[in-house]
């Protein structure tokens, strides 16, 4: 973007006020199509429909960017993210004109890349001269929409399968999975209370390279639409009742339960995934997830983007043809040589991987 200075901005926002008075209908089509002939007016209106994409792309939400690490990638080769474990142990007591202990670090890698996903939309000549620009305004407003859809499907695609919790990734090898093996009280509980505490408890039992605990302030509950309403209501309740139903009092001291303020608000941030239950097929609609931060320590996603090419891309195809006597020449009054078409394409670029499986817990939902 490389047209913007003062005098480009203000023909921009003309042109743009221009192009909302003919979509609501305030003045004449023919006025655009007479606007499109002057030779700055192409240009300025591709930026109108780069604006438009990127607005809508902006505004569409998602979870991905919460629960993920954000990586520039310098080109579309895969690249390697070093990480080192290890000198973050307790230190050990030096005797008098003894020697310090040394410490050990372990190395290890991650490596991914980023890919090209894009689409384009063909109209007729025929089309164009109808002066349907309500259509034409909607189009980079889909392909922003399609843009950041498809950035959630690939990143919620990494942690979820067809069985909900993505199977390789939280495992009993992994310790992250809520069950009574990682210290869970039950088996892949539903989204409750208790189930909550359950998952907490997994994610706290998780240890680094020297044996001891990390401390994680934050985290994001990913749950599937079926299931926002309950996640809503945990986290909105005033307060959290703990014990008396199902505990039996002993010694003639009858069963107690205790009253406490919703410490979950202040712990968790709740993202509703549309996508998991497209995902997966089978427990789709009770699969919940806990992510620790991505800002406070080693994040368990990464999503990349290319350098300079951060958000989406919107290209114009130029005419090949021109009409016989000259005249300036308006690419979409000319079309293509072959069949008077026009069309735009939309070019977007990221990639994403799964990084380390001690930062996110989860569960199927199932009680299984």
């Amino acid at each position: 973007r490389s047209r913007q200075g003062l005098a480009y901005k203000r023909r921009l926002a003309e042109a743009a006020k221009l192009v909302e008075l003919v979509v609501k209908g305030k003045v004449p089509a023919r006025v655009l199509g007479e606007a499109m002939t002057r030779s700055d007016f192409p240009l300025l209106f591709g930026d109108i429909l780069d604006r438009t994409a990127l607005g809508a792309y902006r505004a569409t939400p998602t979870t991905y960017e919460a629960i993920s690490r954000r990586k520039l990638f310098q080109d579309f080769r895969e690249a390697k993210m070093f990480y080192i474990d290890g000198g973050e142990g307790r230190l050990s007591k030096v005797p008098e004109k003894g020697p310090y202990p040394a410490t050990s670090f372990t190395e290890g890698k991650y490596q991914w890349g980023v890919a090209k996903y894009g689409r384009t939309a063909y109209f007729s000549w025929e089309w164009s001269i109808n002066n349907d620009l309500d259509l034409l305004m909607d189009i980079p407003d889909r392909f922003g929409k399609s843009c950041r859809r498809t950035a959630e499907y690939l990143v919620t695609d990494l942690y979820v399968d067809a069985n909900g919790p993505e199977a390789t990734f939280f495992s009993n090898a992994n310790k992250n999975l809520v069950n009574t093996t990682n210290g869970a009280g039950s088996n892949n509980p539903a989204l409750t209370i208790t189930g909550l505490t359950d998952a907490f408890t997994v994610l706290s039992k998780q240890t680094d390279a020297d044996g001891e605990p990390i401390l994680i302030e934050m985290v994001h509950l990913v749950v599937p639409p079926a299931l926002l309403v309950t996640a809503q209501n945990l986290i909105n309740a005033i307060e959290i009742v703990a014990g008396g139903n199902n505990q039996t009092g002993g010694g003639g001291v009858a069963a107690q339960s205790i009253r406490v303020a919703n410490w979950m608000r202040n712990r968790l941030t709740l993202h509703v995934n549309p996508y998991i239950p497209k995902i997966a097929t089978t427990n789709g609609n009770t699969s919940w997830f806990l992510f620790a931060d991505p800002a406070e320590t080693r994040p368990a996603i990464a999503h990349g983007l290319l350098a300079g090419h951060e958000e989406p891309e919107i290209f114009q195809k130029v005419s090949n043809q021109m009409r016989v006597g000259g005249g300036e020449v308006d690419p979409i009054e000319m079309g293509d040589w072959e069949n008077d078409g026009y069309g735009y394409k939309v070019r977007f670029v990221i990639g994403g991987s799964l990084l380390d499986p001690k930062m996110a817990v989860a569960s199927n939902g199932s009680g299984a």
